[in-house]
């Protein structure tokens, strides 16, 4: 019985499937705007490795060839496996900047970190944080998305920090290929939810924030917003800012959620 021909890439696919293993390779050439690599220990003229467009590099290029020729060495970081063709999904931009990489890596999940903010904007907070190396894009390593600020409700970020401002935040995850470490300000201040004093059948009056197709949010604590439905609201109208009698009906503290009623 003959048998069947052992396939050279099936080791090394295996290999690879563990994203932020770092390979080493020889660019084989290009399909559109990717990069294909022939990996160390890849069969020869079998490139398993491929670096999409958007992950070769920090510097803005029209074509990968601007940047790399066939034939020269490369490093990467794996990503995932491709679905088109069974090989490897490779981030260029991942250790591109070593200084950068090796400080990424040096951050681990659940660390407490200092910084000072270095710019505040309507969508987060940029944040250089103390030792990191000059980022090559952004006006910090870390970044705080808008959710993460507080447990208080605010309109505007610049509300809670300012530029300048030192601080310091919890490490939700660090990002070699975003090369950027997701902070949270809120994770190190105390959850007012844990001593949230309203129970079921309270009535306590607050001002309407938000109206929505199917009710309206009414705001009975800094941090905490309920909804009463529309059923509840008996067709009756009301505005954003109009302040409200409403019963406490259901609470969610572990959702962090609130139902209301108007209180008659």
């Amino acid at each position: 019985m003959t048998e069947p021909t052992p396939d050279p890439l099936e080791g090394l696919r295996e290999r690879l499937v563990a994203p932020g293993e770092v390979l080493t390779g020889t660019v084989a050439g290009f399909d559109g705007g990717d990069v294909l690599v022939l990996l160390d220990g890849d069969a020869p003229g079998l490139p398993s490795g491929r670096v999409p467009g958007h992950e070769l590099t920090w510097r803005r290029v029209q074509h990968p060839s601007d940047v790399l020729a066939v034939g020269q060495r490369i490093r990467a970081e794996v990503t995932m496996r491709d679905g088109r063709g069974g090989g490897t999904l490779l981030s260029g931009r991942a250790t591109e900047d070593e200084a950068l990489y090796r400080f990424l890596r040096g951050v681990g999940r659940g660390d407490v970190v200092a910084g000072t903010v270095s710019s505040v904007h309507p969508f987060g907070v940029f944040v250089r944080l103390d030792g990191e190396p000059a980022h090559p894009v952004y006006e910090g390593t870390g970044f705080v998305n808008v959710p993460e600020l507080s447990w208080s409700r605010f309109d505007d970020p610049a509300d809670v920090v300012a530029p300048g401002q030192r601080i310091a935040a919890r490490v939700l995850v660090a990002d070699t290929r975003r090369g950027q470490v997701a902070l949270s300000l809120k994770a190190l201040q105390e959850d007012p939810w844990d001593a949230l004093a309203l129970d079921v059948g309270d009535v306590v009056a607050g001002p309407v924030t938000r109206i929505v197709p199917f009710g309206v949010f009414v705001r009975v604590e800094a941090f905490a917003e309920g909804l009463v439905h529309s059923d509840e609201l008996g067709g009756r109208s009301v505005e954003e800012g109009q302040e409200l009698r409403v019963r406490v009906l259901e609470v969610d503290r572990a959702r962090r959620r609130l139902r209301l009623g108007l209180a008659r």
